[in-house]
């Protein structure tokens, strides 16, 4: 009997410090991947630090394409991604049978055409090259704005229309889809090119060089960008402390310090 007892003795002591370290382990943090565009970092980082002495520890994963952060989302690498705009979200779910949801309105950011060789609309000749993002919402979006500076005229039955969908050219420009990320890189070349604007941010392009801008109007509602998730977490308490956490005076002063206009808060 003693023996035994000694025999438990000895358990409860190798025991005692598994639990401790086990203890030790736990955080009373949460830590939750939140997908971002790498020009959003300086906005981000800010709410990382605010939420960090409220328990909530971000960790920002920072994509290069459209096409990836949706991708993680789906997969469960990432709890929430902030890039995209409500049409995005729409018609990748279509295309992927997924349910991404948003759980919050973070900015506007009107679609703007740049130019390093014309300072109008007006200046670009026939048969010049103009340069939109390829992916299917942002180069519907593009052929819009390019016919509202009336380069163009597209079929009015596509909601997103392809370059094969216009209609009318009088320039007979050549409209160039290329990689969204390229679109900064192809004004070496093209006379124009239709930029996102965390695109242009990252190539430090100047206002000066916008030549025409998308306008904020009831049409512009579902390019509103949010903060996105799936389906199944859209009530997650700790998700909407985030969002809450974005959407503040202290942000839309970093977007104003950052962004100079070109992105608009749009809680």
């Amino acid at each position: 009997m003693k023996k035994s007892f000694k025999h438990f003795s000895w358990l409860l002591l190798l025991l005692v410090p598994l639990l401790i370290v086990s203890g030790c382990g736990k955080s009373s943090s949460k830590t939750v991947k939140v997908g971002i565009m790498g020009s959003d970092e300086k906005i981000w980082k800010p709410v990382q630090k605010r939420l960090k002495k409220e328990g909530v520890d971000i960790k920002l994963v920072t994509f290069t394409d459209y096409n990836q952060p949706n991708a993680a989302l789906t997969n469960h690498e990432i709890a929430l991604n902030s890039f995209q705009h409500t049409y995005f979200m729409d018609q990748w779910n279509k295309a992927h049978k997924s349910n991404i949801v948003s759980i919050g309105k973070t900015v506007r950011a009107p679609l703007r055409l740049y130019s390093k060789k014309v300072k109008n609309v007006a200046d670009i000749k026939k048969g010049e090259q103009i340069t939109i993002p390829n992916d299917s919402t942002n180069e519907g979006r593009a052929l819009h704005l390019l016919q509202s500076a009336g380069l163009i005229k597209v079929d009015g039955s596509k909601a997103l229309p392809t370059p094969k969908d216009i209609t009318q050219n009088k320039l007979n420009l050549k409209i160039t889809p290329v990689d969204a990320a390229q679109t900064p890189r192809s004004l070496t070349d093209a006379v124009g090119a239709v930029i996102n604007n965390e695109f242009a941010a990252e190539a430090k392009l100047p206002n000066s060089e916008t030549i025409y801008k998308e306008k904020i109007n009831k049409a512009s509602i579902p390019y509103i960008n949010i903060i996105a998730t799936n389906k199944a977490d859209k009530n997650n308490k700790t998700y909407k402390k985030i969002v809450k956490a974005y959407q503040t005076e202290a942000t839309k002063k970093l977007l104003k310090k950052y962004y100079h206009g070109l992105t608009i808060p749009a809680w």
